[in-house]
């Protein structure tokens, strides 16, 4: 029976014959070592053979993988100039929210890109959340989505590549009669004794709703029940009016009638929002996404973590690469 070969397999293998380090080519792919060791694994059980010498200081080719290695370029090379035919297609990029502000990183980053790369389409898609985009990316009817890839399940994290982009501030946003909301910034143990609305109740957004289970569990705070997500800003208003409850959020979104947003502090809690596409994917959309994002990242220190903050572990293993 022929054997079906993933570019994603061939990549990683030729990025890894040509560095000889597994870290340094899951680095250039932007994936995770561990996948890109899969990855090679699962080239290595369809095709036969045996590709790499490993020891635990050096990596080096075998006689079957000198042989692959011209084959496999040709074999990408190929498929790079078919994917390049279509580049002109639109770049379908989630916004993974139900509401858009100016500072919210997805909408910066679009419209950034939209403005150096006018030749490009880029399409908005507002599927509200990384959990629920995750599916469409791995389905081929989504490009690009953002959010925290910490909360997604690990064999859908093997599948995908994630690049950090920034790291925002976590925040609330209270009905303007809600006890905390003449704070001008509030202190996570003022929490206590008030439910944290973490949008338990949305399963496009598990990942959101796993960070703010952390921030609960780590500081002795109390969870809100699961209501039915509202959509819009119209729709939050009228949930919050509705509840009365602090909700979880993050600054820089659109101002809500009716509510205050007001960040938290001691200690600033953050979340790690990526860029997460198919690591296969080549697209001159997804090349100004990128660069928009080097660029806000070294003029504001988007992924400069200040001290004094909370970040979940397996957030800050991704931020530390």
């Amino acid at each position: 029976m022929p054997v079906d070969l993933h570019p994603r397999l061939l990549r990683g293998f030729v990025a890894t014959a040509e560095t000889l380090h597994f870290g340094r080519a899951a680095e250039r792919l932007h994936i995770a070592q561990q996948a890109l060791s899969r990855d090679v694994r699962t080239l290595e059980r369809a095709l036969g053979e045996v590709l790499f010498g490993r020891t635990t200081r050096t990596v080096h080719l075998t006689p079957a993988g000198e042989r692959l290695l011209p084959q496999a370029r040709r074999l990408l090379a190929l498929h790079d100039e078919i994917v390049a035919g279509s580049a002109g297609r639109a770049l379908l990029v989630d916004l993974n929210s139900a509401v858009t502000g100016e500072d919210l990183t997805a909408d910066r980053l679009l419209a950034a890109a939209r403005t150096a790369r006018p030749e490009c389409e880029l399409l908005a898609r507002y599927h509200g959340g990384l959990a629920s985009a995750a599916g469409e990316l791995l389905a081929h009817r989504l490009d690009v989505s953002f959010g925290r890839f910490a909360g997604l399940a690990a064999p859908v994290r093997a599948q995908l590549a994630h690049e950090p982009v920034r790291l925002e501030r976590m925040a609330v946003i209270l009905p303007e009669a809600h006890p905390l909301a003449g704070l001008p910034e509030i202190p996570v143990a003022a929490l206590a004794g008030h439910p944290l609305d973490i949008c338990a109740g949305n399963q496009a957004t598990t990942e959101w709703t796993d960070l703010g289970r952390q921030l609960v569990d780590a500081h002795g705070l109390v969870a809100a029940p699961p209501y039915s997500p509202p959509v819009g800003v119209g729709e939050l208003a009228h949930y919050l009016a509705r509840h009365g409850e602090a909700m979880l959020t993050t600054t820089g979104g659109p101002a809500v009638p009716g509510s205050v947003t007001r960040p938290l502090v001691e200690p600033v809690p953050l979340s790690l929002v990526g860029l997460v596409h198919r690591p296969e994917l080549r697209h001159p959309g997804l090349d100004a996404l990128r660069a928009a994002a080097a660029e806000f990242g070294a003029r504001e220190g988007w992924l400069r973590r200040p001290s004094g903050s909370w970040l979940p572990r397996e957030d800050a293993a991704l931020l530390d690469g």
